[in-house]
């Protein structure tokens, strides 16, 4: 086991302790490491989503400039609109909270099962991507190994993901910083060099866009650029990211939140109009193994060997920049898993954190499910935008008619000037339905069916997993109410406690039912053998308690609340007791730790705990509850202690 732990700690890192002040504030993120690790995806879809919306216009490629001017605009209103999210819930959750709070639990739902099949394939795509970049440079025989690669790419991005947010981010700055820079120079020098050709390319637009409408009529010209326009929604992908982890920036959360969307607006709507621009002005043709990204940068750097040079180096930062938008998956992904499982949508250890305040259970879950969506779509980038695009619109669009309804409904009550922000989120509204409606329908038989389904699966599992939580709670307040119907007056004396005398050491948990049910059959099985009563209790710090100061400082009154309750009852019995309380991310090893030090104060103590019994116990019911009591029941008997499991009934 030493040489195991020495080994995780290196891959990992060393615990931190999320009881310390200063731990927050060395993971959080000022709104340049945020743009960096929340805004990668966004401003990675530049690599993908232009190309498939100048694809999509066939021969009428001069139309691409009315998809440049509505890329640009619809970047900076769906940011806008997001500031005001950012406003409304400073403490994050995104699309999924705003959903679940303006317009329901079920629409929440929705939103926050769209969410999580969008994070898998924000990771799924944007490895398949990076690597069509990477792969791009090499001969067409290699292209045998880009899917190897790209499932490669995945098992490292887990590993450097359960070190924390803060390091891969810093791991990944200088390809970001790189991508950005010089991407900025490219797109301003090709621009520039075909400047004597602007004014003509404003015509030529101009005079097919009239004769196109004349051949075919005005619908047809509209359908076109709306198809084009809705396949490269890619684009706007990773705007949903900072609203949904503001409560991981640093003070003050809205400002920075506000300056990190202004950051990614800025640099996507650029460089995303900027390349479907260079497409135009370069008048490029897809050539096969090579993305269109590459075709264009080849044509602006010519074929000297110091173009050739940058456009090694470029293309390399778009495959770097790619796995960083990769990398936001397994950043934003899980926040959204533990967000539902507060809420019970999903099981309860997607909210837990590892010792290095990572919710690791979600980064391993979401490396999983990108690798099989690979597999299933053998890294075809197209086929994948198709699924990503719905997803994210689904949970744009619902994100949006949430700020309208809220909007509307506070008219009185908010400023004089409500009516132009509720004007505002109408119209961009209408932008992210409008896109989620063409994408859904035009591509429903060419994949758009598929996200559909899986998203649906999620909601299906979520509404059965809801549930069946919702019935064990329910189970549970009727025998808290049961059993605790007890005195809660302060006893009279306060017996002393022996430690030469045996001693009863009592788990609590979050239900005081159940910990009253071990008291009483302790009592029950052993008629005044026990002297001492220990009462402990693990207050975990899942990513509820950690969000901030006021919510941990509540988690760990409620804790000591608990155990308070359970010593006065047996004061008022006179039997001696104390309780203690150990806060930490892993119950079983904070607890273990107390266990031992009471084994060394109290010579005769003996361990109780309760676990749930149900009437059909399985492997699904056990992976919905954390199995505490067996877990630590292991871990004291491998250190010579005793540790009795009294099972409670649950019908």
């Amino acid at each position: 086991m030493p040489i195991f732990n020495k080994i995780r700690a290196f891959i990992v890192g060393t615990p931190r302790d999320p009881l310390n002040p200063a731990t927050q504030r060395h993971i959080a993120l000022i709104a340049l490491l945020a743009w960096v690790g929340l805004g990668a995806d966004g401003l990675s879809s530049s690599c993908y989503g232009p190309e498939e919306a100048f694809i999509a216009l066939g021969a009428h490629t001069s139309l691409a400039l009315y998809i440049a001017i509505a890329t640009a605009l619809t970047v900076f209103v769906i940011s806008l609109a997001y500031n005001q999210v950012i406003e409304l819930f400073p403490s994050g959750g995104g699309g999924y909270k705003v959903a679940t709070q303006l317009l329901g639990k079920h629409a929440g739902l929705v939103s926050g099962s769209a969410l999580i099949v969008d994070y898998i394939l924000t990771i799924a795509i944007s490895a398949a991507s990076g690597m069509d970049a990477l792969f791009s440079l090499l001969p067409i025989s290699a292209q045998e190994f880009k899917f190897t690669a790209e499932l490669l790419l995945i098992v490292i991005l887990i590993g450097l993901n359960l070190r924390g947010m803060k390091e891969s981010i810093k791991a990944l700055l200088p390809i970001f910083l790189g991508f950005v820079i010089v991407h900025f120079i490219l797109i301003m020098y090709g621009v520039i060099n075909h400047r004597s050709t602007l004014p003509e390319v404003f015509i030529h637009t101009a005079k097919e866009t009239h004769l196109l409408a004349k051949e075919t009529g005005w619908a047809f010209v509209i359908a076109l650029l709306l198809r084009s326009y809705s396949l490269g929604s890619g684009t706007y992908t990773g705007l949903e990211a900072v609203s949904n982890n503001v409560n991981r920036l640093v003070h003050p959360r809205v400002r920075t939140g506000k300056w990190t969307m202004f950051y990614m607006a800025a640099s996507l709507s650029f460089t995303a109009a900027g390349i479907i621009l260079l497409y135009l002005l370069w008048h490029v043709h897809p050539v096969n193994g090579e993305t269109l990204n590459a075709v264009v940068f080849h044509e602006i750097l010519g074929n000297s060997s110091i173009g050739h040079t940058i456009l090694i180096i470029t293309l390399a930062l778009e495959a770097g920049l790619l796995f960083v938008g990769a990398n936001t998956g397994f950043l934003a992904g899980p926040t959204v898993l533990a967000n539902m499982a507060i809420d019970s949508w999903l099981p309860n250890r997607f909210r837990h954190l590892s010792s290095r305040l990572v919710t690791q259970n979600g980064v391993i879950l979401y490396g999983l499910a990108a690798l099989i969506i690979l597999f299933l779509s053998h890294g075809e980038v197209a086929w994948l935008v198709v699924l990503y695009s719905i997803n994210v619109f689904i949970t744009f669009t619902l994100s949006i008619l949430g700020l309208c309804v809220y909007w509307w409904r506070h008219r009185q009550e908010t400023t004089q000037h409500w009516y132009l922000r509720f004007i505002f989120s109408l119209f961009a509204l209408l932008i992210s339905g409008g896109i989620l409606l063409v994408t859904l329908f035009s591509k429903f038989t060419a994949g758009g069916w598929v996200t559909i389904l899986i998203t649906g699966a999620v909601i299906g599992l979520c509404l059965v997993i809801k549930k069946y939580y919702d019935n064990v709670a329910l189970k549970l307040q009727k025998i808290d109410v049961l059993l605790t119907r007890l005195s809660d007056m302060p006893a009279q004396t306060t017996p002393t406690l022996d430690p030469v005398q045996p001693t009863a050491a009592i788990l609590i948990g979050r239900s005081h039912g159940a910990a009253m049910h071990t008291l009483l059959w302790v009592q029950k099985m052993f008629p005044d053998h026990f002297k001492n009563y220990i009462f402990l209790s693990a207050g975990v710090v899942d990513v509820e308690s950690f969000s901030g100061k006021k919510a941990l400082h509540t988690m760990q009154e409620e804790v000591q609340q608990t155990l308070d309750y359970f010593v006065n009852f047996c004061h008022q019995r006179g039997l001696a007791a104390k309780g203690l309380a150990t806060f930490g991310t892993d119950p079983v090893q904070q607890l273990g730790e107390l266990a031992e030090n009471m084994s060394k104060e109290f010579s005769n103590i003996i361990f109780f705990a309760t676990k749930l019994v149900f009437l059909h116990d399985n492997w699904i019911t056990r992976f919905l509850h954390n199995e505490t009591a067996i877990s630590l029941q292991r871990r004291l008997h491998m250190e010579g202690m005793h540790l009795v499991v009294l099972p409670m009934k649950i019908e």
